[in-house]
């Protein structure tokens, strides 16, 4: 969509205390609990002063170490950035209204509802708009240290803090005056049902009445066959039983101008976007659109992406099925590879440019010999390449199981021009061609080989969200609710240090998040495979 690219952005922050001086420190939370943990005695590893691309942090090109205000202009920055969006900030003369979000009584709403829900009492279930979460957690004592994320050269410790989700005293819009749309992006992904539900019964609870589906992604906003789909308790109460999406989804769409020309016609004040990074550029510039426009429309996005690549969020929802359905495929191969003669077995998941769901499945079956992932470069032939290690594996182990990630080892096959509909470049298939290579390699030496390929791709992009996912989609789907009635617009809502936050849209979508390689979670990969350098 040439209308929907990514707003670029850099990242957050606030001030803490060193409490320990040269030891690393595990902040618990966003509380100041402490964990001591001695000086890592590793290897030597390689300098990263900057962050990798998964960081929080994006230093400023203009940052002047030397200066003593440093930090305190670093966090005024940060700040800044993470500011997240209001209506008020278009209309500073809107007017606010009690929530009528209130679980101290189930008094239905009624048209008079300036009050709220009545309650004996005052409720102390909602969330203060200076509420703040930490972003990061660990004082890295020394930028050699493993993963370590530094501002500066001394890697100074700097605070970080982003604005809590949840629901607000006061909110911006009459339940009664609001038609909220929901509309779901991409490709399928495990618990897309479980967020729609939520949402359409969260903003029941609210008392909106006025609840559509747009059918099949953007494309639904301006598409004459497709009809707005009315939503409401009944129609979703089951629908977290089926994988899929109820509205169906679709890449690409039409002009962000002609889509925020459909939610005027429509009336909707309301946007809950789910998808991937390009989804929610989408969402961004219809945010821009509207305030452009002096529209009093909340866009609110959930991350939607099986990859796990957004930045700054501990996880996606579909991540937890995947890894979980992807054992079914590795046992599979690894059952098929031990019980046949010089068997080896290859499974391909899915990670276009980021290599979690590889790097976590393998961990968690622990019958991964080899893990490939596309931030690891590697070699198939040579001395140190795949091939000849796997070589060693028949002849010690009898058997091998290798897990590469979709979007691995991309240099090795013949490039394209081709992109599909959301503008993404179509892949070579990994996994095929690394299958072809091991059946060459070793007839070449005369050795007779049994090589199992397995893709369970769609299998995995269809399921039911597992119970960890249901879980997340649950509270992604009520925190979006809440920050829309609470009047904020572009803005997507995700996990950090297991708190629930809300992000300025632009701050999530500026890169994908990758694996570090000098990461513990990958040296824990490496540990669990025990596979060598293949470069």
């Amino acid at each position: 969509m040439n209308s929907l690219s990514p707003a670029i952005g850099t990242s957050t922050i606030r001030p803490s205390t060193n409490f320990y001086g040269d030891h690393e420190l595990l902040l618990i939370s966003s509380v100041k609990l402490i964990k001591l943990s001695p000086p890592l005695t590793c290897r030597k590893m390689r300098m990263r002063v900057v962050a990798q691309a998964k960081s929080a942090v994006v230093v400023s090109n203009n940052i002047d170490f030397s200066d003593p205000e440093w930090k305190v202009k670093y966090q005024r920055e940060f700040e800044a950035r993470f500011n997240i969006p209001h209506i008020t900030d278009v209309f500073p003369d809107a007017v606010s209204y009690p929530s009528t979000f209130c679980l101290k009584m189930r008094t239905p709403v009624t048209e008079d509802f300036a009050q709220g829900y009545p309650s004996d009492e005052e409720w102390h279930g909602y969330i203060n708009n200076n509420d703040r979460v930490l972003l990061k957690t660990i004082n890295y004592s020394s930028p050699t240290s493993a993963g370590a994320e530094c501002i500066d050269p001394d890697c100074t410790w700097v605070e970080q803090w982003v604005h809590r989700a949840g629901p607000r005293e006061k909110t911006y819009f009459k339940p009664e005056e609001v038609k909220a749309a929901i509309v779901t992006c991409g490709g399928l992904c495990p618990g897309l049902n479980d967020v729609i539900r939520q949402i359409v019964i969260t903003l029941e609870i609210y008392g909106v009445k006025q609840i559509v589906g747009i059918p099949f992604g953007y494309r639904g906003f301006l598409n004459e066959e497709l009809t707005e789909m009315p939503l409401s308790r009944k129609v979703v109460q089951n629908i977290h039983l089926s994988g899929g999406s109820l509205l169906g989804v679709s890449r690409g769409g039409p002009k962000v101008s002609d889509i925020v020309d459909s939610i005027r016609e429509r009336r909707i004040n309301m946007l809950f976007v789910l998808g991937g990074n390009g989804t929610h550029a989408g969402a961004n510039a219809i945010h821009d659109e509207c305030r452009r426009r002096r529209m009093q429309v909340a866009v609110v996005g959930v991350p939607k992406t099986i990859d796990n690549d957004i930045m700054l969020m501990d996880k996606t929802f579909g991540f937890d099925t995947a890894v979980e359905e992807a054992q079914r495929a590795i046992n599979s191969a690894y059952i098929e590879a031990h019980s046949a003669y010089h068997g080896i077995g290859i499974v391909k998941l899915m990670g276009r440019s980021s290599g979690f769901i590889a790097m976590h499945a393998s961990l968690a079956s622990g019958q991964i010999d080899i893990c490939l992932i596309p931030e690891v470069p590697f070699n198939l032939h040579g001395p140190h390449g795949v091939l000849q290690h796997l070589k060693y594996l028949l002849e010690t182990k009898g058997s091998a199981v290798v897990c590469v990630a979709e979007g691995a080892g991309q240099d090795f096959l013949e490039k394209t021009n081709a992109k599909d509909a959301s503008g993404n470049a179509v892949l070579g298939d990994i996994g095929v061609h690394i299958q072809q290579q091991i059946k060459k390699y070793f007839k070449e030496f005369g050795v007779t080989t049994d090589v199992k390929y397995i893709d369970p791709t769609y299998m995995i992009r269809a399921c039911r969200a597992n119970a960890s996912d249901g879980i997340l989609c649950t509270v992604l789907g009520q925190n979006a609710v809440h920050g829309a009635f609470a009047g904020f617009s572009g803005i997507t809502v995700g996990i950090c240090n297991t708190h629930y936050v809300y992000f300025p849209i632009p701050e999530v979508i500026a890169q994908s998040k990758v694996v570090d390689p000098n990461s513990r979670m990958w040296h824990r990969c490496l540990t669990s495979t025990g596979q060598p350098d293949f470069l």
